[in-house]
């Protein structure tokens, strides 16, 4: 384990709390190289990190806890749990391979000692128990303590059971299994905050499902045309507004955005708002349609705002102005000119995500050769920003990076000739109330926080 920095006082927004970074706790949980992290999502106190990779597997990270000896170790994640959440599978009727990966992790909020998130692939999602367990019964009446059946003529006592201590143990049990409900791939999954509910989307069709039922959804949208030849786009991500539980967006790959609200019809195929920024003729070119897809979208906290993802940009959407975005931040715009080479190598269609900070001040999202962006809403201010384990030795300092497009490069700049598109952060995650982020480079997973003095 080793540690960064991102510098500035605790709670101020991303400049002071971000552009020069601070103490930082870097994981790097021993995955084989196959096995690459593909999501990372925060418990909604903080208090617990959960991550998926492509072997199925969740691990479940937590925060250790305030000691006035060590101080600096408030910020410190260790292993909590980890266990196997989904096998591959094979469908035998349509020939297909099922993978075992991740694709999205959704926490439930705490209403007991236990914990419960939602995990998926491609086709099933599973509801998991993760509980603790420091006890254990002794003193059985029909069994012998090794667990064997006792002969009933040998019983010649009634015995109390009673608790007796043990070594903590952490069990992670699966509650809820919800399958058979998707045609094609689950990209998403969203809990609504009645916690009673929570949809699953894949590339046509939305479904709505309760928690406690499994064998039973209901499909709230479907784009799928009657001849699949006149398809002209895809379902990409949907979220449920965090105030209203009638009111969700899904995204779409030609860029847009639809907003639903499901008092109006079981069926929300008809949007009752339509986000959609108008091309620039100028700018159109072969790769147009490719980079307005929408990988990600995101609501605010306070409801008031969504963000997008697309390929080269970040777009903040006002919910009352559906004819363009309120802010666009540039992620990578040096890359417009590799866009011919992307193409060829597959990288133009990697789907980067996006996260709010706790206040809604800061927008967070990764790029190429372990860079990842920040940009500050109130100040207008941006900084790039790498996750490698070479920039993070204990107590080091996150120095912003710059990349050179053209003519004389400075010192501390990269060419981006020099990018190394193999190494990407898709996968981001923030703390819901402090200054922690989660970033995930490929099979290394760095957790960043504010400067503790």
């Amino acid at each position: 384990r080793a540690a960064g920095q991102l510098c500035g006082s605790v709670g101020n927004v991303l400049y002071h709390c971000i552009k020069y970074l601070s103490e930082v706790t870097f994981l790097c949980v021993s995955y084989l190289p196959a096995d690459i992290i593909s999501t990372v999502e925060f418990n909604p106190t903080g208090e617990l990190l959960a991550t998926g990779d492509k072997g199925g597997r969740v691990v479940v990270f937590q925060r250790e806890q305030e000691s006035k000896n060590q101080p600096h170790r408030r910020g410190e994640y260790n292993v909590y749990s980890t266990f196997q959440s989904h096998e591959p599978e094979f469908d035998y009727l349509k020939s297909l391979e099922i993978e075992e990966k991740i694709n999205k992790i959704r926490w439930l909020p705490q209403q007991n000692a236990a914990y419960f998130l939602l995990s998926t692939n491609d086709k099933t999602v599973k509801l998991w128990k993760i509980s603790e367990r420091d006890k254990r019964p002794e003193g059985y009446n029909l069994k012998d303590e090794e667990g064997r059946i006792r002969d009933p003529a040998t019983i010649t006592a009634l015995r109390v059971p009673v608790l007796q201590p043990m070594d903590l143990m952490v069990e992670a049990t699966p509650r809820r299994v919800f399958s058979n409900a998707h045609t094609y791939h689950i990209n998403s999954i969203s809990v609504s905050n009645d916690y009673e509910t929570y949809m699953s989307t894949d590339d046509l069709r939305i479904n709505l499902w309760n928690l406690e039922i499994t064998n039973q959804s209901f499909n709230i949208v479907d784009i799928k045309p009657a001849n699949m030849e006149e398809l002209t786009e895809v379902i990409t991500a949907a979220e449920f507004h965090p105030n209203q539980c009638n009111t969700f967006i899904y995204s779409s790959s030609k860029g847009s955005i639809r907003l639903c609200d499901m008092r109006a019809s079981a069926l929300c195929d008809n949007h009752s708002k339509f986000f959609e920024e108008p091309e620039d003729p100028s700018n159109r070119s072969f790769f147009s349609e490719i980079i307005s897809s929408i990988s990600d979208v995101k609501f605010s906290h306070s409801g008031r705002y969504l963000m997008t993802r697309d390929y080269l940009t970040v777009k903040v959407w006002d919910l009352n102005m559906e004819s363009k975005p309120l802010e666009t931040y540039q992620v990578h715009d040096y890359l417009r000119s590799k866009l011919c080479s992307l193409y060829e190598n597959d990288c133009i269609f990697d789907k980067f995500e996006c996260v709010w900070n706790g206040s809604d001040s800061v927008i967070m999202t990764g790029s190429y050769n372990n860079f990842f962006r920040m940009f500050d809403r109130n100040t207008k201010r941006d900084v790039t920003l790498e996750a490698s384990r070479e920039n993070s030795k204990p107590r080091a300092i996150l120095k912003p990076r710059k990349v050179c497009v053209g003519g004389k490069r400075r010192k501390d700049e990269i060419s981006v000739d020099s990018l190394d598109f193999s190494k990407k952060i898709l996968h981001t995650a923030w703390h819901p109330s402090e200054n922690i982020i989660a970033v995930a480079a490929t099979n290394n997973l760095y957790i960043f926080q504010d400067k503790v003095n």
